[in-house]
This record gives C-alpha cells, sequence and structure tokens, in this order.
C-alpha cells in the first residue's frame, strides 16, 4: 500500500474506531437508534451541501448514467449500515461492535477477487486468516466465555458485508469523480430512507443530555462527514482488498475509546485479540504486498 492511501486510511479508522462509543453514548443520553441516525446524516449532509455551495468549490454532480448506481450504493453503504451499527449498539458494547465489524476485509477481500479481479496472493490471505482469528479472540474476550449472537451481533454483521459490497463497488466510480463528490452524492442519498424515523424527533431531542447532543454532532461531522472523503481517498489510491485490511485496527481503536470514554475495560484476551489483528494487517500490507510483487516481476517479459 502506498503511503498516501496508508496515511488516508489509518486517519479514517482512528475516527471511525471512535465512532461506536459515541453512539453508545448518545444512546444512553437519550436517543433513539432512528433519531440518531436520522440527526447524523442531516448534519453530514448539511456539511457537504455547505462545500458544495462555497464560492470558488468545483463540485460536478453525478453523470446520468451513474445516478442509479450511486442511489443503491448510497442506501447500502450508508442507510444499511448506520441501521445495523445504531440499532445493533441497542444490546451489543461499542467495543464489540467495533470488532463485528472488524470482519469487513473477509467480505471486501472476496468480492474483489470475484468482481474486481484483484488479485491478493498467498501471505494476502494468511494475513486477512491471522486477522480474523484476532476478532474472534477480540469479541470472545468481550462477550465473556461464551458469545451469545444476539439480534444486535446479527444487525451489525448485516453491516459489515453492507460496507465490504459499498467499498468494492465505489471504487470504479472513484476514476470519475474526486473522493469527495462522490462521499457527498453517497450522503445525500442514503440520508433519504432515514427520514422514516422523523416522527417522535423533536421529543427525542428535547430529552437527550448535552452528552447525547455533542457526541451525535461528533458522529455527523467526523466519521460520518470527513472519514468517508478519508477513506474514499484511500481507496482511489490503493487496492480494495488491501485498503480495507486496515479496518482490523478498527477494533482496538474502539476498545481503547470505549475503555477510556464509557469505562468498558478490555479482557486480557481481547488485548491478546488485538495484536493478533494488527498482525494480520501486516503480513497483508507487507508479506502480501512483496509477494504479489514477486510473482508480477517473474512474469514481465524480458
Amino acid at each position: 500500500m502506498n503511503t498516501k492511501a496508508f496515511s488516508m486510511a489509518l486517519t479514517t479508522i482512528v475516527i471511525w474506531g471512535s465512532t461506536f462509543a459515541a453512539i453508545r453514548a448518545s444512546l444512553q443520553g437519550g436517543y433513539a437508534p432512528g433519531h440518531l441516525v436520522l440527526v447524523r446524516y442531516l448534519i453530514a449532509s448539511g456539511c457537504f451541501l455547505l462545500y458544495a455551495l462555497w464560492p470558488g468549490v468545483t463540485f460536478r454532480l453525478p453523470r446520468k448514467e451513474d445516478g442509479f448506481r450511486i442511489l443503491i450504493l448510497g442506501w447500502i453503504g450508508i442507510s444499511i449500515y448506520h441501521v445495523g451499527v445504531t440499532f445493533g449498539e441497542q444490546t451489543v458494547s461499542a467495543g464489540t461492535a467495533g470488532m463485528l465489524i472488524g470482519s469487513a476485509p473477509i467480505f471486501t477481500a472476496v468480492i474483489a477477487v470475484l468482481f474486481l479481479k484483484e488479485r491478493l496472493g498467498l501471505w494476502g490471505w494468511a494475513g486477512l486468516a491471522i486477522g480474523f482469528t484476532g476478532i474472534v479472540l477480540i469479541t470472545w474476550g468481550s462477550a465473556g466465555p461464551t458469545l451469545h449472537f444476539s439480534p444486535g451481533a446479527f444487525f451489525v454483521l448485516t453491516s459489515a458485508l453492507a460496507a465490504s459490497i459499498f467499498f468494492v463497488f465505489q471504487k470504479p466510480l472513484l476514476h470519475r469523480y474526486r473522493p469527495v463528490e462522490l462521499t457527498a452524492t453517497f450522503t445525500w442519498a442514503g440520508t433519504l430512507p432515514f427520514f422514516l424515523f422523523s416522527p417522535g424527533l423533536f421529543e427525542s431531542l428535547q430529552q437527550a443530555t448535552l452528552e447525547a447532543h455533542l457526541s451525535a454532532l461528533y458522529v455527523g461531522v467526523f466519521p460520518a462527514a470527513i472519514a468517508y472523503v478519508t477513506w474514499a481517498t484511500a481507496l482511489s489510491a490503493g487496492k480494495a482488498s488491501t485498503v480495507t485490511s486496515m479496518m482490523y485496527l478498527e477494533p482496538a481503536v474502539a476498545i481503547v475509546i470505549a475503555w477510556i470514554w464509557l469505562a468498558e475495560w478490555p479482557s486480557t484476551l481481547s488485548l491478546i485479540g488485538g495484536i493478533i489483528a494488527l498482525s494480520g494487517v501486516m503480513i497483508v500490507n507487507g508479506l502480501g504486498k512483496r509477494n504479489t510483487q514477486a510473482r508480477n516481476d517473474t512474469n514481465v517479459s524480458p
């Protein structure tokens, strides 16, 4: 992975890792899940609208032939993903949600190989397998001696699959649009279904705490707006499967922030799992890349 893709992906993961604790804080502070996703994406949509209308900014709307694809991907990557995570966090902790989302690189790698014809290589697949093992250990360590597969866990895993589809199939569009343009249109498209949650919104806002409001503002500006732009930039500069492998770091970030913010203490097993997940990322981005490059060099005609 090149330096630009790595730095943008790492920035995104740090911001996204904080999302799970912020969502829990808003839910615990009086927001209903549906109201939270609506408020969050009204804020994000407003940020992108201000950018698009800012004097001196050149902002291109999607071509007619790309409109339907952008609409569908916005519903998958924004609407389904955030409904799954937010409703899922009613019954699973912030750290566990982050760990379950960590399964996204597995889905992404498979989809990228099948549809984008990307070649990950033996070490790449080995790194993904090691990373997934780390995710399992983190989840087990956070849930106790047994992992109860609650409806919340199903919601979050559905989000992981939605994210993978979104990451892979937006990549061809990044050849025609700037990351900020594409992210803005995805955000506007994905916000539309959230208006289904508008009934009772004002009552929910009146009852919520100041911390809940500040958390909602944070997740609307940073994870929902800024981080999606940095992630699209990373995808435009690197391979979808390799860039998405960075998501194995997200559970570790989520655990630390949930520990500090919500006093959700990680277990020793969770910390071990985080180290293993980090090792998987290093293998995918180190040995996997060198292995693929060596194979390509061997196939070059003299």
